[in-house]
């Protein structure tokens, strides 16, 4: 079993409790839009980081991460996107593939918008875990600690931070 940190949409904006909620975490996975090297570094402190480069990342983001991510955590097939949309509504980019073989859980971010939804047409698992920096229109700033156990996923955990 793995505790999984999610987090998206930093845009750069690094906060002390990312450590704090993240420290018994095995993996964090970030959906894009990091905005800077500093706030992998700083996570990369905690634990191991997955990601993917959103729209708004530079060059130096965009060298360290893949545009998509798929992957096993324990037993279970994840697919992750930055601009990859939601159950009903995917974005075209990744619809392909989520239609071909859909993963077990699939993890977007770009909306700023957490969203926690299960797909019943595909059988997976839907995350947006919103935003956790201070750029966008969003009131409340989310991250989201889970469990994967074998391909099932356990124990999930919105976290919601101070604007």
């Amino acid at each position: 079993m793995k505790q999984i940190g999610l987090i998206s949409d930093t845009h750069s904006f690094w906060d002390e409790k990312f450590a704090t909620y993240f420290a018994d975490c095995d993996e964090i996975w970030h959906a894009g839009d990091i905005g800077s090297m500093e706030v992998i570094e700083n996570l990369q402190q905690i634990a191991l980081v997955r990601a993917v480069h959103g729209n708004i990342d530079g060059g130096d983001v965009r060298r360290m991460f893949p545009e998509t991510l798929r992957f096993r955590c324990e037993e279970a097939d994840v697919l992750m996107k930055h601009i990859g949309g939601y159950p009903g509504h995917y974005d075209p980019s990744v619809r392909g593939k989520i239609y071909a073989s859909p993963p077990d859980l699939f993890v977007s971010g770009h909306s700023h918008i957490l969203k926690v939804m299960y797909d019943k047409s595909y059988q997976l698992l839907h995350i947006n875990p919103g935003a956790a920096g201070l750029s966008g229109w969003q009131r409340q700033r989310t991250l989201i600690r889970l469990k994967v156990d074998g391909k099932a996923f356990k124990d999930l955990e919105v976290i919601e931070l101070s604007r």
